[in-house]
């Protein structure tokens, strides 16, 4: 499907001329590296203990009694260290940081969740870090910028477009044109310029490789569907990729935001609003213009936002091996709601707009049947868009005795 970094007519290198020699650079090292026969070796060593593979399968006993239809499975990423999937990806380019030399990494973050996993492995293997993010972000997700900081990263409020994750992704794409001697760019999903929707989901098919296996061994046999959410696609690529040979149907949830029929929502595939263009060092489709202008978009989740996505998915969407849906603001919190008090369990915002589109369908299947959906975070990250959600007002008057202490 990949030919020199294209998965059909999507992905390529669109790049200025001055980045050329560092991105071949960065491609014979993940070649030399994934070619290396203890790369990998190395990689779930460290991640076994590091952090906490292989993640558990969850069975949802209570929401399979709740809906009726298939069995419902959990694949706990949550229980990554640092929250989310993201520190699979970040632990993996770290290791080719140290192979390739280089002493300082910066990365974009949206939700803040790929920011902490980029902070937490610099401080592991001693790099200096700048995080990008974009300054709606900021305000959204102050606790993990509070932990990024105390990593020892400097996070960088970006103030430029609509300050989302988009815009954060141009400001470190314009630090590495100016440093790239000795600074590395990890970006956080599978889309940018080749290599990094290969090397991402490299380093993401380890969730796929634990799941099928566990999976497997729990039934018996493989799962229906298999439910992840989409906002570059690097969590539902790294699940998906441990079932794209198999009798398996993949679906990629999307941000619907305040609803397709708007244009507040952040859905590239299950929409008919994106069209084929070149942004950001890749070719996929962009919620953009008739003159090639992105769009701005919206999500409860800010992971989801971006106005891209990955050529992979794309290429795979155009081939009809994965399904994409989109959830709507108000199906995520309450397959959020519902997931907390059934199971326990609180998936990210993110996340949830997986289990939102899981539960629409799970019911039409049989009791034979189990699906599997990707945790790709945990939702304490979220605690403060959830609470404004849910208008809870012990949490207000909380926040306002916060401030007014403060002040004091």
């Amino acid at each position: 499907m990949m030919n020199r970094g294209y998965y059909g007519k999507f992905g390529g290198a669109f790049i200025p001329e001055i980045l050329f020699a560092t991105i071949e650079e960065l491609v014979e090292g993940f070649l030399d590296a994934r070619n290396s026969p203890g790369f990998w070796k190395e990689y779930t060593d460290i991640m076994s203990t590091y952090s906490c593979r292989p993640t558990p399968l969850t069975f949802a006993e209570n929401l399979t009694k709740h809906f009726g239809g298939a069995r419902i499975y959990i694949k706990r990423e949550d229980l990554n260290h640092t929250g989310a999937h993201k520190l699979n990806n970040v632990m993996g380019q770290g290791l080719l940081v140290k192979r390739m030399g280089k002493t300082r990494v910066i990365a974009e973050t949206g939700a803040g969740q790929h920011g902490v996993a980029t902070a937490t492995m610099a401080a592991k293997f001693g790099f200096r870090c700048t995080i990008y993010m974009g300054e709606v972000d900021v305000a959204r997700q102050r606790p993990n910028v509070f932990w990024m900081e105390r990593l020892g990263a400097q996070v960088i409020p970006v103030k430029d477009g609509a300050r989302i994750l988009k815009d954060a992704i141009n400001e470190a794409f314009r630090d590495w044109v100016t440093n790239m001697d000795d600074t590395h760019y990890v970006l956080g999903t599978a889309c940018g310029p080749h290599p990094f929707p290969e090397m991402v989901s490299y380093f993401q098919s380890i969730i796929g490789k634990e799941a099928q296996r566990q999976i497997v061994e729990r039934e018996g046999k493989f799962p229906a569907r298999v439910y992840a959410c989409v906002g570059g696609g690097s969590n539902a690529l790294g699940i998906f990729s441990g079932f794209l040979n198999d009798p398996v149907q993949l679906v990629g949830v999307e941000a619907g935001g305040k609803g397709l029929d708007t244009s507040r929502h952040a859905s590239r595939l299950a929409s008919k609003d994106a069209s084929i263009g070149v942004a950001q060092g890749y070719k996929t489709y962009f919620l953009q213009d008739e003159d090639g202008q992105m769009k701005e978009t919206h999500s409860v989740a800010a992971g989801l936002d971006y106005v891209g996505v990955s050529p992979i998915l794309a290429c795979l969407r155009e081939e009809g091996r994965v399904r994409f849906e989109a959830a709507s603001d108000r199906e995520v919190l309450e397959a959020l709601s519902l997931t907390v008090k059934k199971e326990g369990l609180i998936p990210a915002l993110e996340s949830a707009h997986a289990f939102a589109q899981a539960f629409k369908e799970v019911s039409d299947l049989s009791a034979d049947d189990n699906i599997l959906i990707n945790q790709s975070g945990r939702g304490d990250k979220d605690i403060f868009t959830i609470a404004d959600a849910f208008t809870d007002p012990d949490w207000q008057e909380f926040i306002k005795k916060k401030a007014k202490d403060y002040r004091a």
